[in-house]
């Protein structure tokens, strides 16, 4: 049997814990993010190349992001953009702009949750477990309600049973459950389509939703997507 040294402990205790990456221009903020989350048992990482911050976010390979908006030569929402364009990485904006404008953005592109700063560490670390606790880490397979959802095959599975999406029902879905429990807009859902390049107008999408609903019914999840009067769709 090999005998496992400090080192190699140690190494492999770190790479069981979930890696989150700082994304963050003031020095003190950052060490004060990496400080918390290495004490609550996370691994923590800054990126301070902000010239490359999206092939550094690519290639980290990490479970989850804080990002900023306002960072040097960069702008966090539309960083966030482009970064879903290539990844489905969890991303939490965490920022000193409060305006609901902001976090509506944010929200549309694709960021997971919004804290406003300055943060309770608490709150911040609680957020972070309910994100990570809902998405999963990176390569597992995403599951709703003891369903395994398949995007590259574009099915869900329960048990021998198999249920078939289109391409757009399954980016439909997928944006609805990774927030699930939040209220999605319709403007959000035709951005995350169209940035998949799956051109929708307002009336496809309805047509969409309704079909997405419909077989998510027959597959035994009855009443899975409720309607929120003008305000969008939740998954719940």
């Amino acid at each position: 049997m090999e005998q496992i040294t400090i080192q190699k402990y140690n190494q492999i205790t770190a790479e069981k814990k979930p890696r989150i990456l700082i994304l963050e221009d003031d020095a003190a903020i950052r060490r004060e993010l990496f400080t918390l989350l290495e004490n609550a048992g996370y691994q923590g990482e800054e990126i301070t190349d902000f010239a490359h911050a999206k092939e550094n976010i690519l290639a980290a390979e990490a479970d989850l992001l804080l990002l900023d908006i306002n960072i040097p030569g960069l702008n966090g929402e539309l960083l966030l953009k482009e970064l879903r364009k290539e990844t489905s990485l969890p991303v939490i904006m965490v920022t000193s702009r409060t305006s609901e404008a902001d976090e509506v953005l944010s929200m549309s592109y694709g960021a997971d949750d919004y804290i406003t700063k300055p943060y309770n560490p608490t709150i911040l670390l609680l957020r972070i477990g309910a994100v990570l606790k809902r998405v999963g880490s990176p390569g597992s397979q995403p599951s709703y309600r003891g369903i395994k959802v398949n995007p590259a095959k574009g099915v869900l599975v329960k048990g021998d049973r198999e249920l078939s999406l289109t391409k757009n029902e399954m980016i439909i879905f997928l944006f609805l459950l990774n927030h699930q429990s939040q209220i999605v807009s319709r403007d959000a859902l035709m951005t995350d389509l169209w940035d998949n390049n799956e051109f929708i107008n307002d009336n496809a999408l309805t047509v969409n939703i309704s079909r997405l609903r419909q077989k998510l019914s027959d597959f035994g999840c009855e009443n899975a997507i409720e309607t929120k009067k003008k305000q969008g769709y939740i998954l719940i």
